[in-house]
């Protein structure tokens, strides 16, 4: 199984927590390819989900007790990338 890695600066990836507001219904007008999905560019579907994962675990997202794997498909899809199958985001 691949390891990926996230090579841009997770604290950027903030804008990221108002677009699952967004998607959540927690706030209206973020469009995800505005803010969140430029971030994302040029990251292979595996190293996106990774760097989500990273933000959620040192809360730069402000995610607390969600499904976290949910949110990480649910941003990546609206990005145009996959939350890989095998891939799995511990918040622990």
């Amino acid at each position: 199984m691949e390891e990926g890695q996230c090579s841009i600066d997770v604290l950027k990836l903030r804008v990221c927590t108002n677009v699952l507001g967004g998607l959540l219904g927690l706030k209206v007008g973020i469009l995800a390819h505005d803010e969140c999905c430029p971030l994302l560019q040029g990251l292979v579907d595996l190293d996106a989900a990774v760097c989500l994962c990273t933000a959620i675990k040192t809360n730069v997202l402000g995610i607390v007790d969600l499904n976290v794997h949910l949110d990480i498909s649910v941003l990546l899809n609206q990005c145009g990338k996959m939350c890989p199958s095998y891939f799995t985001c511990s918040a622990h």
